[in-house]
């Protein structure tokens, strides 16, 4: 009892002291008065008096001054110089709006000091009023304040100059005191145009500097300009000089002076025949051993001069090939009208006609179809076996409890397509994986089921012929979808299921990846591909850079060399074969894609098409740099080959020529024959949206080609698939066999061509690439002789390993890793592979480091 009465007094004590501590307020702390103003004056109503009071009406009252005075301001010098007693008492006249004190300040503002540009202070005043006001706005003080700064004294100063007097206000100084001095002062330093050169610097300065984003539009303006500049004072030269040429009357030359002007034509004919793909002028066509005598007749005008002397028209001749070489003036002496009323050089300038591309090699003929082999094969459709084929499929599909409604089949040249539909409540998933039982019982190879059709309420079912069918390129050429189709780059692969012609073209996919396992029909697909491009495009029109790793495949083009191949100048054989030329190949056409951009760019065009129509309608001047641009087509046969050995230095250009070179008419078709995710890797995919896939081993490597299955169950023999986009087309592709190519290419080579391949422009040598003999070993880095302890201990030479061990960007050990190599440490680069280690002791290395010393 007594402890439970202990316990509530306890309890009760310790309630009444809590609800005692609750109850009395706590003790104030002492806050001293230095602390009191500090938190006023972070408080909002500081802020708000402060910038009513101190900032806000200022400004306003200063505006209001200073701008009456430039409407009163004559009234205002009686005050400038009283006292305020007296302009108190009412003695001085004044109409400043800001009143007698109005007037003093924007007399003291304007004439004595900064002149109209005074107008920024008060401008100032409001913006620090406004960051007051807000805070949180985006108003940076510092920045205003020396930019109103800056823009004073600059219009101070060029006010002083443009007007240091005036009389349409002459109680006005609108540079101020300040401005017209510094302006007589600059002027009398540096004269007149050095002071206008200083305000143009200063201001593109403070503008560049101020908006970041304006330094690029500044670049390019003044580069434009200065190409602009140049231009026309080369043109203006070239005028001169055209001008200060005599002009010699055709009558007053002799015979022997006209036929050595005659001779001279026809060699600068020759000699810009020989340069054609640079200087891009419609040239004369060279004299042919098969011209007719009426040609001859009509290539020289006979004129009868009044003496009754013969003579070639060279004036004549000359101005034609002026209007070829891009609207060229010439001096043309003659002004005899004909019956017209039009002088000889008006009616030329009439006849101006579109350029011809194809006027170089205009006796040039395609290849006719008389060069292709037949085989004098026809479709022939064997009716047994179509009903053989439909009651085993039906009945195989009854024993998996599938019912059909309907079956129909189409005949191909290798495969016919069964169409079936099912009944009701059939579930598809069933039917598709029911490929290998139908392959079983229809004892065929490859079945492949399409489960459902692309726009079509059916589900195919591809069963190979027992007798497959060949398809031979001169009967897909000679089809009407071939010869009646405009595309820009033809691509005749074959027949369809269905027996038709396949085309597309390679502009609007706008590049191809071929794979399938070895002898599937690659290499014949690419050489149909090419050939369906001979057989309709001029040499004008295309060039082919054609990669062949193998040195075997494509070999047989080397004689149409001169007329549709493109290689590097240094180049000897034109079917690139050394990995090394491939690399600078690709470079190379990285360097023609961004030439061509640029006449693009300069020509204000988006593609190759609009830039060539341009060019043929004479609307761009050759003399600036444009020409016309031919198709390029690069074909790459075992790409996984050259990935192995080069790796990243043949994928980074490639994909870079993927990417961007399609409005420049660049394409690429690539063939491999190991399509696995290492050779065609996320990069080469994403930028090659169409595909072509032959018969592979397995169905992953189907699934790398076309993203989904189905290659695997291809039959070879120029069975193929072709992807562009979501849908899939199987296609037999046409024949051509090695003799029909030997025989296109000897009629090619046959006839009139150009001097010399397609040129492309020499590849610019990166600073990892110099040669070693640019390798200043006297300059090693302070890192070389531990860097080559480091690769001699770990026996490995590469860069990454550099990096990690001393902590150093890709650069620095990169320049370390080229010294090793000059120093003769370590062995030339080996694609992604680490670098041969050359030095195997440290004696060796000793004697190589003392030797540098």
């Amino acid at each position: 009892m007594r402890r439970f009465c202990l316990f509530l007094l306890t309890s009760h004590f310790n309630l009444t002291l809590a609800k005692s501590q609750k109850i009395m307020p706590k003790a104030k702390k002492n806050v001293s008065f230095k602390d009191k103003v500090l938190t006023f004056m972070k408080s909002e109503k500081f802020r708000f008096f402060a910038a009513l009071i101190v900032f806000l009406i200022p400004a306003a009252y200063l505006s209001l001054s200073l701008i009456s005075f430039l409407v009163y301001g004559g009234d205002d010098f009686s005050v400038a110089s009283k006292s305020v007693a007296e302009v108190a008492s009412g003695n001085a006249h004044y109409s400043n709006w800001g009143g007698a004190l109005g007037g003093k300040i924007a007399v003291a503002m304007i004439n004595n000091w900064m002149g109209i540009s005074s107008l920024l202070v008060p401008w100032y005043l409001f913006l620090i009023s406004r960051k007051l006001f807000n805070p949180g706005n985006s108003v940076n003080l510092v920045k205003s304040f020396f930019s109103s700064a800056f823009l004073m004294i600059w219009i101070s100063v060029l006010l002083g100059l443009i007007i240091p007097t005036n009389s349409f206000l002459p109680y006005v100084r609108f540079g101020g005191s300040h401005g017209n001095t510094v302006a007589a002062y600059l002027t009398n330093v540096i004269g007149l145009p050095g002071l206008i050169l200083v305000l143009v610097a200063t201001m593109v300065l403070y503008l560049s500097l101020t908006f970041v984003s304006m330094i690029p539009t500044v670049k390019t303006w003044m580069s434009d300009t200065w190409t602009k500049l140049a231009n026309s004072l080369k043109s203006l030269f070239k005028k001169k000089e055209k001008i200060e040429e005599p002009i010699v009357d055709e009558a007053e030359k002799t015979e022997s002076e006209q036929a050595e002007e005659v001779d001279f034509e026809v060699k600068t004919s020759d000699e810009n025949r020989a340069d054609a793909d640079d200087l891009e002028y419609e040239p004369e066509p060279e004299a042919d051993n098969k011209m007719s005598e009426t040609d001859e007749e009509e290539d020289e005008e006979v004129v009868v001069n009044p003496a009754g002397q013969a003579k070639t028209d060279v004036a004549a001749n000359a101005a034609d090939k002026g209007a070829a070489a891009g609207d060229i003036d010439f001096v043309i002496n003659e002004t005899k009208q004909d019956d017209t009323g039009l002088t000889l050089s008006q009616k030329l300038v009439m006849e101006k006609g579109e350029y011809d591309p194809k006027q170089e090699l205009s006796n040039y003929k395609l290849p006719g179809l008389d060069l292709l082999e037949d085989y004098s094969q026809s479709l022939t459709i064997d009716p047994q076996e179509q009903q053989y084929n439909k009651q085993r499929i039906v009945k195989t599909l009854k024993n998996y409890g599938i019912s059909i409604v309907k079956i129909e089949a189409t005949v191909g040249p290798t495969v016919t397509l069964y169409e079936i539909i099912p009944s009701e409540g059939t579930r598809i998933s069933k039917i598709r994986n029911l490929s290998d039982d139908l392959a079983l019982s229809l004892s065929a190879q490859g079945i492949r089921i399409i489960a459902p059709m692309p726009g079509k309420g059916t589900i195919g079912i591809e069963v190979p012929n027992e007798k497959p069918q060949i398809v031979p390129m001169k009967q897909v050429l000679a089809s009407a979808t071939y010869q009646n189709s405009n595309y820009d780059l033809p691509m005749a692969l074959g027949k369809t299921i269905t027996n038709e012609v396949y085309m597309v073209d390679l502009c609007k996919m706008p590049h191809l990846l071929v794979a399938g396992a070895t002898g599937q029909g690659k290499s014949v697909g690419l050489n149909a591909i090419i050939a369906s491009m001979l057989y309709r495009k001029h040499p004008s029109q295309l060039k082919f850079v054609m990669i062949d790793p193998k040195k075997v495949e494509f070999s047989i083009y080397s004689t149409i060399e001169r007329y549709f191949l493109a290689k590097l100048p240094d180049n000897e054989e034109p079917i690139i074969t050394d990995v090394t030329k491939v690399v600078q190949t690709l470079k190379a056409l990285c360097k023609e894609m961004d030439t061509r951009y640029d006449l693009l760019k300069a020509a204000h065009v988006r593609n190759i098409k609009e830039y060539n129509q341009k060019f043929v309608k004479r609307e761009l001047n050759p003399e600036n740099g444009h020409k016309f641009l031919p198709y390029i087509v690069v074909i790459i046969d075992e790409f996984g080959d050259l990935i192995m050995t080069a790796g990243k230095d043949v994928e980074l250009p490639i994909a870079r020529i993927a990417q961007l070179a399609r409005a420049v008419g660049i394409h690429a078709i690539i063939a491999t024959q190991r399509p696995t995710t290492n050779i065609i890797t996320g990069t080469i995919k994403a930028n090659f949206p169409a595909r072509m896939a032959f018969r592979t081993s397995q169905a992953n490597d189907s699934r790398t080609i076309l993203d989904a299955q189905g290659a695997d169950k291809l039959i070879g023999k120029g069975d193929m698939l072709f992807s562009s986009g979501n849908s899939l087309t199987r296609i037999q592709c046409a024949l051509i066999d090695t003799k029909e190519i030997e025989h296109v290419c000897n009629f090619i080579s046959s006839q009139q061509g150009y001097s010399s391949a397609f040129m492309l422009p020499e590849p610019d040598v990166e600073e990892g690439e110099a040669s070693l003999a640019g390798q200043d070993l006297g300059k090693k880095d302070s890192l070389f002789e531990e860097a080559a302890r480091l690769v001699m201990i770990h026996q490995n030479g590469s860069t990454s390993m550099l990096q990690r061990k001393f902590e150093i960007g890709y650069n620095r050990a990169g320049r370390i890793m080229d010294q090793l190599e000059a120093a003769g440490v370590v062995g030339p680069a080996n694609g992604s592979k680490s670098r041969q280690v050359l030095v195997q002791d440290e004696m060796r290395l000793y004697e190589i480091l003392e030797s540098m010393k």
